[in-house]
């Protein structure tokens, strides 16, 4: 009996790795043609990278001076041996320098960082904290006042567009309750409040919807009859059963929520200018800042591949059906 539980645990471990090394190797053809794109957005601009300095510099640059630079930054080269020698440069966390402010991109990049970070855990928090509540409600009282009324409220939520929610809260909130700050960097903790909750909105009024769903899905399932039978309160079987098959449901969206939000909520940071990674990449299309959108769209999917494979393992983790449906 141990030497066949020794043999499982081999076996499971080997699984395991073969799983994990199948996912890998699924992400880096991805990431290798997310680069790609990223750095054929070079060739979009009608102006080259010179072109670009010499601009955003204000100064006037020679014929000659521009071709000598050309040379040194390798804009000569052929289009294959220049994403060879950029992409060698990203592994190792070197964008280049921004045609605007001169400064490293990755130093940017970290420097606006955190504050997206911040915006995103709190918008997320928010959407977990108001959705699985509503869905759980919505379920547990079908067809009556309350199902329709947060039916109502998520119907607007997903049809609203960011930008009008945002002008809504200020709107309330901001100009005629005077309860939170118009402009939102360096106003404290409450200058988070409003942005966190624009992106929340839309998101809490989708998970609702799938909460409720998921909720109604397992109450029809046999086990649900036979909890009833054997006398369990619905409170109990809601919250004790059917709520644990509700969370496997919610993790894979949850993770992809949040990668979405780390890769910068665009719309929202520019209306409340929150000094984030997105308003950083609106801002660097503006001024055809090539480096820092190149290095925003691999963040993007460096973000999003990995919480999609960490979703995937958790998911395996929490539920052993998931795990063995992913490993054939």
């Amino acid at each position: 009996s141990r030497g066949l539980g020794d043999v499982y645990k081999r076996q499971k471990g080997v699984f395991v790795k073969k799983y994990l090394l199948k996912r890998l190797l699924c992400l880096i053809p991805v990431f290798l043609g997310v680069t790609i794109l990223a750095f054929l957005l070079t060739g979009l601009s009608s102006v080259d990278a010179v072109d670009l300095k010499e601009s955003s510099s204000g100064g006037v640059m020679s014929e000659a001076e521009k071709e000598a630079m050309r040379e040194e930054l390798g804009l000569n080269e052929p289009k294959a041996v220049q994403y060879l020698q950029w992409l060698k440069n990203a592994l190792r966390g070197d964008f280049g320098e921004s045609y605007v402010s001169g400064k490293p991109v990755l130093v940017s990049f970290c420097e606006k960082l955190p504050a997206t970070i911040a915006l995103a855990a709190l918008a997320l928090a928010m959407t977990v904290c108001l959705s699985f509540p509503l869905g759980i409600l919505s379920a547990k009282y079908q067809n009556t006042w309350a199902d329709r009324s947060i039916s109502l409220f998520c119907f607007a939520g997903n049809s609203f567009p960011g930008f009008f929610t945002a002008l809504l809260l200020l709107y309330f909130f901001s100009l005629k309750w005077n309860l939170f700050p118009v402009l939102s960097m360096g106003k404290g903790w409450k200058s988070c409040v409003l942005p966190a909750a624009t992106l929340a909105v839309s998101m809490t009024a989708k998970y609702t919807r799938q909460v409720r769903s998921a909720v109604l899905a397992e109450l029809e399932q046999e086990y649900v009859a036979g909890a009833r039978a054997r006398g369990l309160s619905e409170n109990r079987i809601l919250f004790g059963n059917v709520l644990k098959s509700v969370l496997l449901r919610m993790v894979t969206l949850l993770f992809l929520s949040a990668g979405s939000l780390l890769g910068g909520t665009a719309i929202v940071e520019t209306i409340f200018m929150w000094n984030g990674v997105g308003k950083m990449a609106v801002d660097a299309v503006s001024m055809h800042d090539i480096p820092v959108i190149q290095a925003y769209l691999v963040w993007m999917a460096a973000i999003y591949l990995l919480l999609h494979l960490i979703a995937d393992l958790l998911m395996g983790a929490l539920d052993p059906r998931a795990k063995l449906e992913g490993m054939r």
